[in-house]
């Protein structure tokens, strides 16, 4: 007797009817509802009726001419810049560090689980962490510059529109440099063994092995960490808003700041908050494709482009010959 074949693919697709129902109701609608009322003059608590606005573009102008977003914008980057050099520079360097068979370092997992710590720390509890120890006139850090005899006298350092930057930046830095390093480690541990090995036969010392090895071929782990990271820096919210509340005199406002005043703060003014959304995604994806273009593999790329020359240099052949009426 012949078995009937049993089709299991429906069961897959059944599988993914919560997701995709999840997806379509709380991603993929507010998306769209975002993007459509940045268009229209939609605001106040409650309200549900709006108007498309004469100049579509009104809101987005608005918001490109605002000084807050101006300086929002600059504090975003910034911060970013000053959290994410370190954060990469330190999780190469724990990653060489753990991947070095020479070294065999001791409790490897004891190491990488202090370091991922503060990943899991929740924001609000890193804040009342931080502001205790910044405290003026009373802080650990105060009395550790006068003890050391830095400072003469307590400094009030969330006042100081830098010191608060460079202190967001540190958190920001602490916070996420243990979960870079674990991607980067899972990178390295994914390569081919015998790629170390012939590095050794041929008598790279370690410095030569991660830069002209390791380094490399975490070209894909290091464009997805650095994509994830401007992802994350542009979207900073939690630590600015619970920690200083974007102060002082807006030296910590950053861009989703902003957009959280713009849209549960005074007038609720709805569309410019989405107008400003649509903005900071364009910026995102813009920066995204930049940092893939120059992060590219220039050899590949080259490859591909003599590939579809050839290619293109074939069809053509082969349309003269049809013309002509040769067999190819």
């Amino acid at each position: 007797m012949k078995r009937k074949g049993v089709n299991y693919a429906k069961y897959g697709y059944i599988f993914c009817i919560p997701f995709v129902l999840a997806f379509l109701v709380f991603s993929l609608y507010p998306t769209i509802y975002t993007a459509i009322i940045g268009f229209t003059d939609l605001k106040g608590l409650g309200k549900t009726d709006f108007q498309f606005l004469d100049n579509p573009f009104g809101n987005f102008e608005l918001i490109l001419n605002n000084p807050s977003f101006q300086k929002s914008l600059s504090n975003t980057f910034i911060i970013w810049i000053l959290n994410f050099i370190p954060q990469i520079l330190l999780a190469l360097i724990l990653t060489a560090w753990f991947t070095n068979n020479r070294r065999k370092i001791k409790g490897q997992g004891v190491f990488k689980v202090m370091f991922y710590m503060p990943n899991i720390i929740t924001a609000a509890t890193i804040a009342i962490l931080f502001n205790s120890f910044f405290g003026y006139p009373m802080g650990p850090v105060n009395s550790l510059l006068q003890s050391l005899g830095i400072i003469d006298e307590p400094s009030n350092f969330l006042v100081q529109g830098w010191t608060a930057k460079g202190i967001v930046a540190f958190i920001q830095f602490w916070m996420w440099y243990g979960y870079t390093m674990i991607v980067l480690i899972s990178g390295v541990l994914g390569m081919n063994p015998e790629l170390f090995e012939a590095s050794d036969i041929d008598g790279a010392n370690g410095f030569q092995t991660f830069f002209f090895v390791t380094l490399p071929n975490l070209r894909t782990i290091l464009i997805y960490t650095l994509i994830t990271s401007l992802i994350g820096g542009l979207q900073m919210f939690d630590i600015p808003r619970l920690f200083l509340l974007g102060g002082p005199d807006n030296a910590t406002l950053t861009t989703s700041v902003f957009i959280y005043n713009q849209a549960f703060s005074g007038s609720y003014m709805y569309n410019r908050a989405s107008a400003a959304s649509l903005l900071m995604f364009f910026i995102i994806a813009v920066l995204s494709g930049f940092v893939f273009y120059i992060m590219r593999d220039k050899h590949a790329a080259k490859l591909e482009k003599e590939i579809r020359i050839q290619q293109r240099e074939f069809k053509k052949a082969l349309k003269e010959n049809k013309k002509m009426g040769r067999d190819v």
